[in-house]
């Protein structure tokens, strides 16, 4: 539906386009819009024939976070509790689902926008984009969009942007690790492509034990970690995917994915 504030995509091969539809509220993070994106991800999550995940957004900004403005008009800590909940609830849900998602970042992503960024698996944006955790300007430290930051990017530079609330572009943003890719403007579209393709070559079985076992072992001691990881690769050899993979190597041609 054209007045959703999530538009929702989804291609032949499985790849899945969730668009935030809110551009004159610069795509805030309220409670309408968590709502439907929750329910776009909680839908891609049953859906087996989802492989990749694009997050985009319609115009001037990719998303500025949460509405300040409509937050102070609800001074209760219930209702802020509630707010930062659901947030969470579904930010967590981009790193649970089995398959990758890419942040297709056009413009501005400061707070719970640049926490969204953060938060995906993976995140190509235009050389014009900006980046901020802005709400310590208005008196808010970002603390929740601070776990996806310090997880993505080296303590003293995610502290200075949680500290100042000041902006970086996109090459700095790159160089901190918050992007895989700068592009300009007019090759955004053609460099997300470029990693979805790659990432639908690929066995939908393996890409969804790998960013499980990433996710899970990232927060694991090193010798627990690997434990995790020597199980994952075992049980992953056992699918039929991987034995076809086996097979082309040592036959010296193109494996044939079954799924």
């Amino acid at each position: 539906m054209t007045d959703s504030l999530i538009q929702f995509q989804q291609d032949e091969r499985g790849v899945v386009r969730l668009t935030l539809n809110d551009p004159q509220r610069f795509n805030a993070l309220g409670e309408a819009m968590l709502m439907e994106l929750q329910q776009a991800l909680d839908t891609v999550a049953k859906d087996s024939r989802a492989r990749v995940v694009v997050l985009a957004a319609q115009g001037k900004a990719f998303c500025a976070g949460h509405n300040l403005k409509d937050m102070a008009t609800h001074v209760e800590l219930a209702y802020y509790q509630q707010l930062f909940a659901s947030c969470s609830r579904m930010m967590l849900s981009i790193q649970k689902l089995p398959v990758p998602v890419i942040a297709r970042v056009h413009g501005i992503a400061t707070a719970a926008g640049c926490q969204l960024v953060a938060q995906c698996d993976l995140a190509v944006a235009s050389d014009q984009a900006r980046f901020a955790t802005s709400g310590i300007q208005y008196g808010l430290f970002c603390s929740t969009p601070s776990v996806p930051l310090v997880r993505n990017m080296p303590i003293k530079q995610s502290m200075e942007m949680l500290l100042t609330g000041e902006f970086i572009d996109a090459p700095t943003a790159l160089h901190y690790g918050l992007l895989n890719r700068v592009v300009p403007a007019q090759q955004l579209d053609e460099a997300v492509d470029a990693l979805v393709d790659s990432i639908v070559s690929k066995p939908r079985m393996a890409i969804r034990m790998g960013k499980e076992l990433v996710y899970r072992q990232r927060e694991m001691g090193l010798e627990s970690a690997y434990q995790l990881a020597g199980q994952t690769m075992a049980t992953n050899m056992l699918d039929i995917d991987a034995q076809e993979g086996a097979q082309a190597f040592a036959q010296k041609r193109a494996p044939q994915w079954q799924r």
